[in-house]
């Protein structure tokens, strides 16, 4: 599936199922069907010159929970410094959701960051695929990204690019540039 997705697939350092079932027990969710394939072919690595993906691995810079929780802390702590700075006193902080539904919120599990400070994350609920949501570097504009990982980067390469990362942003390069392992083991401590 991922060669159709990206023309140019240099595969990363890939999950193995055990790492997998690790996230998921660490989680407390199933990962959707059309990650777990990501995890396994492409592994880590960056995806459309912009986004990277949390894969479970041993390495704490690539780990989905690892990174998960420290993007969920991140915004948390953003959030409230917002909401608490007297200086928007007169303009309380809230997300501006897609489709007015803050509660996706409470629901998310943040599994991706962008190189100019975007989020994504899932819309944990029911089974099966969750909905993919883009957190804005703004910290306040969440749009809807996608129904699956192989269709959210379908979409930003084409002209739906603008609905999910804003108004002006270009199609993204249909490329997938993985890391390898060497790579991740100096990067540092282990997950």
């Amino acid at each position: 599936m991922w060669q159709s997705v990206f023309e140019e697939l240099r595969p990363g350092c890939p999950s193995s199922e055990a790492e997998i079932a690790r996230a998921e027990d660490e989680l407390g969710v199933p990962l959707p069907d059309s990650y777990r394939s990501f995890c396994r072919t492409c592994g880590a690595g960056l995806a459309s010159g912009l986004i990277r993906i949390a894969t479970p691995l041993p390495f704490e810079a690539a780990d989905l929970v690892t990174r998960g929780a420290l993007i969920a802390h991140s915004v948390g702590s953003a959030a409230q410094a917002l909401a608490e700075n007297p200086a928007f006193a007169d303009r309380p902080f809230r997300f501006d959701v897609a489709g007015d539904d803050p509660s996706v919120l409470d629901r998310a599990l943040f599994f991706g960051e962008s190189e100019d400070g975007a989020f994504l994350f899932w819309d944990v609920q029911g089974t099966g695929e969750y909905d993919i949501w883009v957190m804005g570097a703004d910290l306040e504009s969440v749009r809807f990204g996608a129904e699956s990982l192989d269709e959210l980067f379908r979409d930003l390469q084409g002209p739906r690019v603008a609905t999910i990362l804003g108004p002006g942003a270009e199609p993204l390069p249909s490329r997938f540039e993985g890391i390898d392992e060497a790579v991740l083991a100096r990067a540092g401590a282990t997950a």
